[in-house]
């Protein structure tokens, strides 16, 4: 379990965390949001004992990290953005050294090395040097490093920046098992369809503080309204609709029901109908309600150097965090 209560943190006059209080349960999946520059990398350096708060306290598995930032490090498995693998050595040794690090000997780490191997694609590049690799092949490697040790607090930043498709289904299948083993896990993306895919707890961090906390069906209900959108050869008509927006050539219609609600649009239109060329019944997004939270708070893309500084000179650290 991972419990953050009031966690401040400035760099000279920017203040990057104003004040988070986060918790993240055993075997739950929490999707941390926010714009570039908004405190997540910051807030992930922090819990990973790489980084001191200015104040406020978090406690991860039991220990209080901020007065011990060491106390759950082998407990704890951190994919910052940076790669942190070793190019000269093969995959497998890689693998081998981290889970070594955290506390792993033997058959149980040989089974945990070709465990990840499988999950992540990584079996048929075991003998290759981790520096010959492609970019989103030398991210698995990244990620996989930060979790064969099997830790109980997984804290994932951005890990599939650069990943193809395949290789992202991969990665959520197995952010998805690992909570279900019981690990607590917190994961940064700017990808939104991945918290979707995850259906992970969302909380939005802007301007230092939290912004939004809640399911994506929730946030979702609350922030977005589902929509009919009619596209029409030339100027929309107008239609006499509550809340109706035109933009181009399309017709933007609020609607609860759309399915039901686009029958009654077409009777509307009348004579109109003979210009339509598409109908599109929209579907409220996860997208949709992080902007439109992001837009109430009034918080834009913020300051990237801070999560630039919080990264620190060397970069991100792949396995248990040392």
């Amino acid at each position: 379990m991972l419990e953050i209560t009031g966690l401040t943190k400035s760099y000279g006059d920017l203040r990057v965390l104003d004040g988070v209080d986060l918790t993240v349960g055993t075997g739950e999946v929490v999707g941390l949001l926010g714009p570039n520059g908004a405190g997540k990398t910051t807030l992930v350096s922090i819990v990973a004992g790489l980084r001191r708060a200015d104040a406020g306290r978090v406690v991860a598995l039991g220990a209080d990290v901020t007065a011990d930032p060491g106390a759950v490090r082998d407990r704890l498995g951190l994919a910052g953005q940076e790669l942190g693998i070793y190019p000269v050595h093969t995959v497998a040794e890689n693998l081998r050294l981290f889970g070594t690090l955290g506390g792993l000997r033997g058959p149980a780490l040989a089974a945990s090395v070709e465990d990840l191997a499988d999950a992540l694609e990584l079996t048929d590049l075991l003998g290759r040097r981790a520096g010959t690799l492609s970019g989103g092949q030398k991210r698995r490697v990244h990620t996989a490093c930060a979790l064969v040790h099997r830790p109980r607090l997984v804290l994932l930043d951005e890990p599939t920046v650069g990943a193809d498709p395949e290789s992202r289904l991969r990665l959520l299948q197995l952010v998805r098992r690992l909570a279900a083993e019981g690990a607590t896990v917190l994961y940064t993306t700017h990808y939104l369809g991945e918290i979707e895919d995850l259906d992970a707890r969302v909380v939005i961090l802007a301007g230092g503080t939290v912004r939004a906390d809640g399911g994506v069906a929730e946030l979702v209900a609350g922030h977005t309204r589902r929509e009919i959108v009619l596209r029409f050869d030339g100027p929309p008509p107008e239609l006499d609709w509550p809340g109706a927006r035109r933009a181009d050539a399309a017709l933007h219609l609020p609607a609860a029901d759309p399915a039901t609600e686009t029958v009654r649009a077409l009777q509307l239109l009348g004579d109109g109908r003979t210009r339509l060329t598409g109908i599109e019944m929209g579907r409220a997004s996860l997208e949709q309600a992080y902007l439109a939270i992001l837009a109430g708070s009034g918080s834009g893309s913020g300051s990237a150097a801070a999560d630039r500084v919080a990264a620190g000179p060397s970069g991100g650290t792949a396995g248990a965090a040392r």
